[in-house]
């Protein structure tokens, strides 16, 4: 019992999260693409607004391709914030399905 509450205590005290469940392969590439490329005007918890960024999880693979290959929306889509200040990133293009699978 002592044992148990040590543990617990330890862990509470460490800041860490507890694990979720594995990322596939194609959501863990993603993962390094987002914290690489997205964090820093969108929040490194992609369920978080950034500084200049909203939340982007849940975002839809079509409007992750408009956005951040060709730097426009999907027909009829509303933004969450009016900036433009988000610059294509075409070299992504590649990587959109990954970023895609993280996301959801």
């Amino acid at each position: 019992m002592v044992a148990h509450f040590l543990f617990v205590s330890l862990f509470a005290c460490s800041g860490a999260a507890p694990a979720g469940p594995p990322l596939s392969p194609e959501a863990a590439k993603g993962k390094a693409v987002y914290a690489a490329n997205c964090t820093a005007c969108h929040n490194a918890n992609p369920a978080k607004a950034g500084s200049l960024g909203p939340d982007v999880m849940g975002s839809s693979r079509d409007l992750l391709e408009a956005r951040v290959v060709r730097g426009t929306y999907p027909t009829g889509y509303a933004p969450k914030r009016s900036s433009t200040l988000m610059q294509p990133m075409p070299n992504l293009a590649a990587d959109i399905d990954a970023l895609a699978a993280y996301l959801q």
